[in-house]
């Protein structure tokens, strides 16, 4: 089985950027992509499968069924390339030590062991509360979004790119 609407494995990528003249080409797309800040409508097209979880009394609510969700492989791999690229922007102070979650090699458990050891120097006690922003992305006001990067100093080409990665995203149902 392959991973999503491309009909491509990660099996076959690995295959494909062994040769420096493919990976070169793919990276050619990733960064046209954002110089011309457009993310292509079929990398915007995931297919989603449907399970039903086992031993429900009643099938007609929604949490009553798995949701597997398959992405195009091909836009999996140019969002890892592109976030490889983020890494330097959001690194050099430009994300507040509060939300290290998003960086590599930092997760919940970092933050809160920051969060401790600068409590601790200044001899407070750390409190945290964390909560579930999965409903965050669907309100999200993308104009307003493409405005903040502008404002934190990404290049209008990264802003403008995010801007368009973000809508007319759309579900098939397998």
């Amino acid at each position: 089985m392959t991973s999503g609407p491309d009909k491509l494995s990660w099996r076959h990528l690995k295959e494909i950027i062994k040769n420096e003249e493919y990976t070169n080409r793919l990276i050619n797309i990733a960064n046209a992509c954002i110089d011309l800040g457009y993310w292509p409508s079929h990398f915007k097209t995931l297919s989603t499968v449907i399970i039903p979880k086992p031993n429900k009394a009643l099938y007609n609510l929604p949490k009553s069924f798995h949701y597997i969700v398959l992405l195009n492989t091909t836009s999996k791999l140019f969002k890892k390339m592109i976030g490889e690229r983020m890494q330097l922007l959001i690194s050099n102070n430009f994300i507040h030590l509060c939300q290290l979650g998003g960086l590599k090699h930092r997760s919940t458990t970092d933050v809160g062991v920051t969060l401790t050891r600068l409590g601790w120097v200044k001899n407070l006690t750390t409190s945290m509360l964390a909560f579930n922003i999965v409903q965050f992305f669907p309100s999200l006001n993308y104009q307003l979004l493409s405005l903040i990067l502008a404002k934190a100093g990404f290049d209008y080409k990264v802003s403008n790119f995010f801007k368009n990665y973000l809508v007319s995203r759309k579900t098939k149902y397998l």
